[in-house]
């Protein structure tokens, strides 16, 4: 094989995502081991990163994103729906819509019942306060000033959105104090990773700062397309500069770790000869290890969104952002006053229950005083307008990554079979009444006009239903294509160190490894699993949880 590069480390991963930005700095903190991470996007000096109102270029834009998109179904109206994931230093910390969001504590607890030991609730809680410095009101649940990943309130508050959080007050739903802190029901605003009116993603927070280390190297370009095996052994990746480019190589004396994210760490697995041996056949790839379980137990959150005219004079996102106005806010986001472009996509949260006698969530709900036009991607509405969405906290419903060749550069078949589950399609519906209700309320009523999506034609559960299949989209939390399990449970691909099954010196850490959804967003679990990894592999883990 020709190669134009080839040198040895103690540890090659690849991705630098939350998860491989967190595990390089904690890694490299020991002077005598050595790391290098291959990142297959370009470095992240594109401005609209840093700009947290950016998120609507970037998400676009495939020279920092890889655009991949789900497969039709019946579920979705026949459309492919973009699954748009990170692609440059920081992976989806760096296009993501920034919110920081941990779940609830029973979700951890389910993973430790499933027979993967050390995952509950209090043995991952110091892991999620290591990386986070919970700047405001908190109690001692929440990280303080040693971690890197800034937890930040809005301060950028509209009176519709205060409008919208009295209404569900008097429907019944209480002011949540924090979210994070183990009680998540409630309403209220977000917290972001927002410090100073910028992104703070994981390559700014941990990735960049050990940069500075000699034992660090970065390799940005570098697509990953091979994991080289001697044996059961991985022993170091091949990876690619361009497509049809001459093939580099980087060996791995300890562990190579996969931290690509879920659909390219489950790709990257099965064109190496790492998976079901069906679809290996398929591809033309040499069997390594049969690993059944390598792309399944693929799920997202499918969500639906409501649309609601406000009324004249009522200036919502959609009119602070053109003209005169936007050269206000511009003003203000330069002087470091709140102002629209250092806010989240979404400004309020309800984490409430579909049906009465719940014990705990089971809905996670947004709401934004702006609204996008129909059928085009981050256009705001030339009128005023609010949206807000639903979606399952724990969806049932499960799919499928496969490679579809041999070759990187071809995107794989994603298939989460949204609504696929006779539950998920119950809680979906109930999901979108809870819209009607909260959106219904009389304090809105002083700011809106009326519901422009789905409008008032669609009533019964069939038109809800039909109206979300035909315009529902994801939310960008892609889960457990090689989910943590023990060795006999013939669907699990890592197990609870997570080591890959049957296998040496080759580890998945990101959030493909989740054996399911957390009630959450998925980015401060992520950043929380790296933390524990990072102790599993430097032998520390035993004495964090001592301390």
């Amino acid at each position: 094989m020709t190669e134009t590069t080839a040198d040895s480390f103690d540890y090659v991963i690849v991705g630098s995502g939350a998860a491989g930005s967190v595990l390089a700095n904690r890694l490299t903190e020991d002077p005598g081991v050595t790391v290098c991470v291959l990142e297959a996007g370009p470095p992240d000096r594109n401005p609209w990163i840093h700009i947290p109102a950016g998120f609507v270029k970037t998400l676009a834009d495939p020279s920092v994103t890889w655009q991949f998109k789900t497969e039709p179904t019946a579920n979705t109206g026949g459309r492919r729906i973009a699954t748009t994931q990170g692609r440059t230093l920081g992976g989806g910390s760096s296009v993501n819509g920034m919110i920081y969001n941990r779940g609830q504590p029973t979700d951890l607890d389910s993973w430790g019942q499933r027979g993967n030991r050390g995952w509950s609730y209090a043995d991952c809680l110091p892991y999620y306060r290591r990386s986070e410095n919970r700047i405001g009101v908190s109690d001692d649940t929440r990280g303080r000033n040693d971690g890197a990943i800034p937890v930040t309130d809005m301060d950028w508050i509209h009176p519709v959105s205060e409008a919208f959080i009295q209404g569900c007050v008097n429907l019944g739903i209480p002011r949540a104090r924090d979210y994070n802190c183990g009680d998540q029901a409630g309403v209220g605003y977000y917290q972001r990773t927002i410090r100073n009116g910028r992104r703070v993603s994981a390559a700014r927070a941990f990735l960049h700062p050990a940069m500075s280390r000699k034992n660090l190297e970065v390799r940005t370009n570098a697509r990953a397309s091979r994991i080289l095996f001697e044996g059961k052994r991985a022993v170091g990746i091949q990876y690619l500069a361009a497509r049809g480019g001459a093939p580099r190589e980087v060996r791995a004396r300890r562990e190579v770790i996969l931290s690509a994210g879920t659909v390219n760490t489950a790709r990257l697995l099965q064109v190496s000869g790492v998976g079901p041996s069906d679809l290996l056949g398929r591809l033309g790839v040499p069997v390594v290890h049969e690993l059944r379980g390598v792309g399944s137990n693929f799920r997202d959150h499918y969500a639906a969104r409501f649309v609601m005219r406000a009324k004249p004079g009522v200036a919502t996102l959609n009119e602070l952002s053109r003209g005169l106005r936007l050269g206000m806010q511009l003003a203000r986001w330069a002087t470091g006053k709140p102002n629209i472009l250092a806010t989240t996509p979404s400004h309020v949260h309800v984490f409430w229950k579909s049906f009465e006698g719940l014990d705990q969530p089971d809905l996670q709900c947004v709401f934004t005083p702006g609204s996008y036009a129909e059928g085009k991607v981050y256009i705001l509405d030339d009128y005023p307008g609010v949206t807000a969405g639903a979606w399952q906290h724990r969806p049932e419903s499960h799919g499928w990554v496969r490679a579809r060749s041999a070759d990187v550069f071809e995107d794989p078949e994603i298939n989460p079979n949204y609504l696929s589950d006779p539950m998920d399609v119950r809680v979906h519906i109930a999901g979108m009444r809870l819209l009607r209700r909260m959106l219904g309320t009389p304090e809105l009523g002083a700011f809106l006009e009326r519901e422009t999506l789905p409008g008032p034609q669609a009533q019964t559960d069939d038109e809800l239903l039909d109206f979300s299949k035909r315009n529902g989209s994801t939310t960008y939390h892609l889960i457990g294509t090689a989910r943590m399990g023990p060795e006999t449970d013939p669907g699990a691909v890592v197990s609870d160190r997570l080591l890959v099954h049957g296998m040496q010196g080759l580890r998945v850490v990101d959030a493909s490894v989740m054996p399911l959804m957390p009630s959450a967003n998925t980015y401060a679990t992520t950043l929380m699993i790296a933390e524990k990894a990072a102790d599993m592999i430097r032998g520390r883990e035993m004495a964090e949880q001592a301390a």
